[in-house]
């Protein structure tokens, strides 16, 4: 069966252990349904994680089930914090261009 990507939703999931791993969200949120992809934060520099991450689940239905039973619930010792992720806004251009002649 193909699912259309309308109905699938990214999951944000923060207050994560550094140790967590890509394999231990998707069997976490597996439970609730078909996880179509998960993707852990981590520093560019560094490699190490950030303590969040995105999950994305094949429906809202099964999203929504995900959300409400694993938001404030513990997982190796901490309590994450599970919603909807926000759509990337536009972020402002960087830098500031200054401009003008220089005599």
């Amino acid at each position: 069966m193909h699912v259309l990507a309308s109905e699938m939703m990214n999951i944000y999931v923060g207050n994560l252990p550094y140790s967590v791993t890509d394999a231990d969200l998707r069997e976490t949120f597996s439970r609730f349904g078909e996880v179509s992809q998960v993707n852990l934060i981590s520093d560019r520099f560094t490699g190490e994680s950030k303590g969040f991450g995105f999950v994305e689940m094949s429906s809202n239905a099964q999203a929504d089930a995900a959300i409400k039973a694993l938001n404030g619930t513990d997982m190796k010792g901490r309590n994450i914090t599970v919603n909807q992720a926000k759509p990337k806004s536009d972020r402002p251009a960087r830098g500031g261009g200054g401009g003008g002649r220089r005599f």
